[in-house]
């Protein structure tokens, strides 16, 4: 029998992992450049698939109340940049989507991890949200994320985590 380790998920109070990727432009984008903002990270699976475009629609429809309490909004997924700029474009999403082809940073974030469909294992993305402080620290994790609703939950609680709730 393998021993395969569990990804550890960051937990709230954690500090944030180190997070540096392309976005559907090709332009770098670095959490540690958001200190002092909330940032929403949330990772999905794969573009133009059906619960992803419902989970980055329900994001889109929802960003005027994100930005109007500062906070970035951020997509991560497998597949590079040029698929990003495809899926962001079809679905007129209104914030990053984040390219992470070699994983490495869904591994880093604990979200890299083993999936069983129709009797097959392979490895892939867990669709998982983190919010990020302004100090750079998880403020909430929500893993094995239901994508219905699940872009309101995040914006209530990033109202109560900054007292407005």
């Amino acid at each position: 029998m393998t021993d395969i380790a569990t990804p550890r998920l960051p937990a709230a109070g954690d500090p944030a992992p180190a997070l540096v990727l392309p976005d559907d432009t090709g332009t770098i984008q670095e959490l540690a450049a958001q200190r002092g903002g909330w940032v929403v990270l949330f990772f999905y699976p794969k573009d133009f698939t059906s619960g992803c475009t419902t989970e980055v629609c329900d994001f889109r429809d929802r960003g005027s109340a994100f930005r109007e309490l500062g906070a970035v909004v951020w997509g991560v997924s497998v597949l590079d940049s040029d698929s990003k700029a495809r899926f962001k474009a079809e679905h007129g999403l209104d914030y990053p989507l984040l390219a992470d082809e070699d994983h490495a940073v869904a591994e880093r974030w604990g979200v890299w991890v083993e999936k069983h469909n129709y009797g097959r294992t392979t490895m892939g993305v867990g669709r998982t949200t983190f919010l990020v402080d302004p100090e750079g620290r998880i403020a909430r994790v929500w893993p094995k994320v239901s994508v219905e609703g699940h872009a309101g939950q995040v914006l209530e609680a990033l109202r109560q985590s900054m007292g407005r709730g």
